[in-house]
């Protein structure tokens, strides 16, 4: 449930090296075109010296300091769900959260905007992409969301692949529960690339490719023309990964698209207001070149 509407805002986001994040200018743009105080802070653990297991008293300090709502990030979105008051539905189902919102009673409410955040990118970008067979490489806290939003697309099948093979079946099980038997199953790293020489496209949804993480996720041969490629990372929003697909013939998708679209629904949650997504595609287009070339 979104909070009552008023004009002015403090909000932050929870993560490991969230420095070069776009969210505090998407999230104030919108909020200055809007007429809105709001101010969004970055609160990274790597800065403070603190663990990711750190993140229920930082959650717990934002709202005695009175923060309207939290985003949450890598590595923290599934360590968050034992601190909260409460959860959504779709973020109860998945297990990770990645936006909370203070409520007026004081009880934090973890959601999940990454779901809704990729279908929407996802439909708008790659709107004629086959979903026979999809593999998705990564199953953390991200790729528990955006396997949601595939399956919910209409994927027949999706393959999920993750260096820790457990928390692949895992999250697989875990699908299966919510879409019905058969539809996911997961695989370790050495399967990937038999399931990529007959998969319709891949999902990436591991940090290779940020600016931090930079590189491949797996050998370029891989690749052939006939897969489609959606990336989840947005920083750099032409990973190393999208500019070799594209290079062989790939359809690609950029990450910006669901990190604009996971914003807009977070901004709705933390302000009750409606979004103008259009403007904020406009921005995050305009922030990532400026932000790329200036590192060139």
């Amino acid at each position: 449930m979104a909070k009552d509407a008023k004009d002015s805002y403090l909000v932050g986001l929870i993560g490991s090296g969230i420095g070069p994040s776009l969210s505090p200018a998407l999230h104030e743009r919108e909020a200055d075109r809007q007429g809105l105080r709001y101010l969004y802070r970055l609160i990274d653990i790597d800065t403070l010296g603190v663990p990711p297991e750190a993140v229920g008293d930082l959650v717990r300090a934002a709202r005695d300091l009175g923060f309207d709502g939290l985003n949450i990030t890598h590595p923290c979105k599934q360590l968050v769900i034992e601190h909260l008051d409460a959860l959504a539905p779709q973020a109860e189902a998945l297990g990770a959260v990645n936006t909370v919102v203070f409520e007026a009673d004081g009880r934090a409410v973890g959601h999940n905007t990454d779901v809704t955040g990729f279908a929407a990118s996802f439909a708008r970008g790659l709107p004629d992409a086959p979903l026979e067979r999809v593999v998705q490489l990564g199953a953390g806290g991200a790729g528990a969301a955006v396997a949601h939003a595939v399956l919910t697309l209409g994927a027949e099948r999706v393959t999920v692949v993750d260096a820790l093979s457990e928390r692949a079946v895992g999250l697989a099980a875990g699908l299966n529960r919510h879409f019905g038997p058969g539809r996911a199953v997961g695989a370790a790293p050495d399967a990937l690339p038999a399931l990529l020489s007959q998969a319709d496209g891949l999902v990436h949804a591991t940090p290779t490719g940020m600016a931090a993480h930079p590189g491949l996720p797996f050998p370029a041969e891989l690749l052939h023309p006939g897969l489609w490629i959606a990336e989840v990372v947005y920083r750099p929003l032409e990973t190393e990964l999208l500019r070799t697909a594209r290079a062989v013939g790939c359809a690609a998708l950029d990450g910006g698209g669901m990190a604009v679209f996971q914003a807009a629904d977070a901004f709705r949650l933390f302000t009750g207001r409606e979004p103008d997504s259009g403007r904020m595609l406009a921005d995050i287009a305009e922030m990532a070149g400026v932000v790329e070339s200036s590192a060139g």
